[in-house]
């Protein structure tokens, strides 16, 4: 089955395609990442993407029933140099075509994907469609400079009825703004009573279920489009404890009067090293976002800068002066990835405690 990969800017590659036989259009990105596949597909972080992996074989170990961050596949496409047809792991179930047929969703083998990466760093992020291989490139390509992708991608992938994962230990409230499975197993290796809300919560639905913390996950999209989520963030601050990861983080930038602005082709993979500035050491950790925090922008707030990205010197950690709240761009839960930061989720539990004890 050959298809092609069709950028807005005019390129072409041709390939191999994999999954369901349906066409496919998105906004194309790379991923860094050697390994983390399936984390990748399904992180719901990815909605509305084609990604680009740029390590050569994909598939290779297969796919398992362990792995997944989310029960539905919100991404668009895969973008592959080879695909493995034969994967070789004692956890292997299916192989990665096999779940792309199974859920749906479409994939391009066979390209050079050094040179698509190439081209994703010199434009930035560009639309893109997966097609047959007999479309027409200059009608795709016309169509994609005139198409608006939708910017609801956080309503599309949060929860849409609140649901526990029950604990006997500190009551943790999780704010879906697409959240990944893996910040649900640190909270619940730590004992949380985790009850996980839809994006559209208010402060005072929170408020009423007295949590000892909030967790704003990782979402997708342009962080400027949850205004709502911005006046729930300032209803609770001060009020209790939160911790912002990715999208949250950015979030609470907002909400603090920061300003955050769309990288050129973003963070993504599991080797990005970040500078934590209070201790003076390096994590290596799992990224994936494009948007960031702009630096500047903080100086007439109340936040503090805590870590940057040693590759480009972005922001990717913020602290509240006065209030308990803390947040970093980058996923400390890994899955994919190094758990170098996986310490901050014991930190968001001694906030929890040291609030809890503080005399009102």
């Amino acid at each position: 089955m050959k298809k092609k990969l069709i950028l807005e800017s005019g390129e072409v590659f041709h390939g191999k395609g994999f999954g369901a036989a349906l066409e496919t259009a998105g906004e194309v990105v790379f991923n860094t990442g050697m390994t983390g596949y399936q984390e990748l597909i399904s992180d719901p972080s990815y909605c509305g993407q084609i990604v680009c992996m740029t390590y050569p074989l994909i598939g290779n170990y297969g796919i398992n029933r362990d792995d997944y961050e989310s029960i539905e596949p919100a991404i668009k496409g895969l973008i592959v140099k080879e695909l493995c047809d034969f994967p070789s792991n004692f956890r292997t179930q299916i192989t990665l075509d096999e779940l792309f047929k199974k859920k749906n969703l479409s994939g391009i083998s066979g390209i050079d994907t050094r040179r698509l990466t190439r081209v994703l760093r010199n434009h930035g992020v560009v639309k893109g469609k997966i097609v047959n291989a007999d479309a027409d490139e200059n009608t795709v390509v016309a169509e994609l400079k005139s198409t608006t992708f939708p910017t609801n991608q956080v309503e599309t992938v949060s929860t849409k009825t609140p649901y526990a994962n029950p604990g006997r230990g500190l009551k943790v409230v999780l704010v879906d703004f697409g959240s990944k499975l893996g910040i649900i197993r640190e909270l619940s290796q730590r004992n949380c009573d985790i009850t996980v809300v839809s994006q559209d919560v208010t402060a005072e639905e929170i408020l009423l279920m007295n949590p000892d913390g909030v967790m704003l996950s990782n979402g997708p999209g342009d962080p400027e489009d949850n205004q709502q989520a911005l006046e729930m963030i300032r209803g609770i601050l001060g009020k209790v404890p939160i911790f912002g990861i990715c999208l949250g983080h950015q979030l609470i930038g907002l909400a603090c009067g920061a300003r955050t602005f769309k990288l050129k082709f973003g963070h993504r993979g599991g080797n990005h090293p970040v500078l934590d500035l209070e201790n003076n050491k390096v994590a290596i950790t799992s990224q994936n976002h494009g948007y960031a925090v702009d630096q500047e922008s903080l100086k007439d707030t109340d936040l503090i800068e805590t870590h940057i990205a040693l590759n480009d010197r972005t922001n990717e950690g913020l602290k509240h002066k006065i209030h308990p709240c803390f947040s970093v761009q980058y996923h400390p839960e890994a899955s994919p990835g190094p758990e170098d930061a996986n310490y901050l989720f014991d930190d968001f539990i001694e906030m929890m405690n040291e609030f809890k004890n503080v005399p009102v």
